[in-house]
């Protein structure tokens, strides 16, 4: 197992919300490009390649100490997956909800994602995404215009939360260097 990180990770305090209008040029992906209609079945292309992301010898190593192994950025896609779908159950059933902050650094030092088994964090993650893509399955059309409101005041709808969500998930697969959906 990975030992603990003799210098911690940089928390990322940028705005991402900017995804939604124009591709990220890093990992070229374009959320305002992706139907309703895909987002469940993007959810799960974008995490099958975690079990075998996660089945390489070097899967612990952070590649220098300022950046997250692949089970650490693993951990963090489960977590947003589990994250996502919470959200989305209360932007279904509640009228213009807020969602409570998730400080996604705090979690990780927290929850000690470098020292998790990677064959157990690979199962975790499909069965979050799995979750996350039926909930999403479900929306039905008039859905995906409910609205939500992020702690930091970013307003969501069902569809942009979702295109959000899959930029994440996109975005660290090319951190880990897997291919993208």
């Amino acid at each position: 197992m990975n030992q603990r990180p003799e210098t911690a990770v940089e928390p990322d305090t940028k705005d991402w919300t900017w995804v939604l209008e124009r591709p990220c040029p890093d990992c070229g992906f374009e959320a305002a490009a992706v139907p309703a209609d895909d987002v469940a079945r993007l959810v799960l292309a974008a995490t099958d390649p975690w079990p075998q992301v996660l089945a390489s010898p070097d899967a612990t190593r952070r590649p220098d100490p300022a950046t997250w192994s692949p089970l650490e950025y693993a951990c963090h896609v489960r977590d947003v997956c589990r994250i996502f779908d919470e959200r989305l159950a209360l932007l279904l059933t509640e009228d213009d909800p807020t969602f409570a902050n998730w400080d996604q650094d705090e979690t990780a030092v927290a929850d000690r994602y470098g020292e998790q088994d990677p064959a157990t964090v690979a199962g975790e993650v499909a069965t979050a995404a799995a979750a996350l893509a039926t909930r999403f399955a479900g929306v039905e059309d008039v859905a995906w215009s409910r609205t939500a409101t992020r702690s930091d005041g970013s307003r969501f709808t069902t569809l942009t939360l979702g295109r959000y969500g899959l930029h994440d998930l996109a975005h660290h697969l090319h951190d880990v260097g897997a291919a993208t959906p």
